[in-house]
């Protein structure tokens, strides 16, 4: 197979939030939009992240959590809750670690 039959434009995937911890505090599940595929930079971020800085970590994670639109939440002096924040950081490592066909998540409607 040839890679230029891989390759795609990225398409915006919804991600819940939905630990009993996150849907007790806020009575709900949260959702919130990744592209399912990251760029080259992004990649080579992710890739040779040092685990242990956080700061960074948290930096990228957030340009990445997006609304259904594609637009960044965390933007505009604007934050997230630290729970949200690791549990999003979690699932978004979670999600784009695993191969393209299992991610079972549901494509944004545009």
């Amino acid at each position: 197979m040839k890679l230029s039959q891989l390759a795609a434009k990225p398409q915006l995937i919804r991600i819940e939030l939905d630990t009993p911890e996150i849907v007790e505090q806020y009575r709900d599940t949260l959702e919130f939009w990744v592209y399912d595929r990251q760029d080259m930079e992004v990649f080579v971020k992710l890739a040779t992240l040092d685990v242990n800085n956080f700061e960074k970590l948290t930096s990228l994670v957030n340009a990445m959590i997006l609304d259904d639109t594609g637009s960044p939440v965390v933007k505009d002096g604007l934050t997230l809750p630290s729970d949200v924040l690791m549990a999003a950081i979690q699932k978004v490592i979670e999600i784009l670690g695993k191969p393209q066909k299992s991610i079972s998540e549901t494509p944004a409607v545009k």
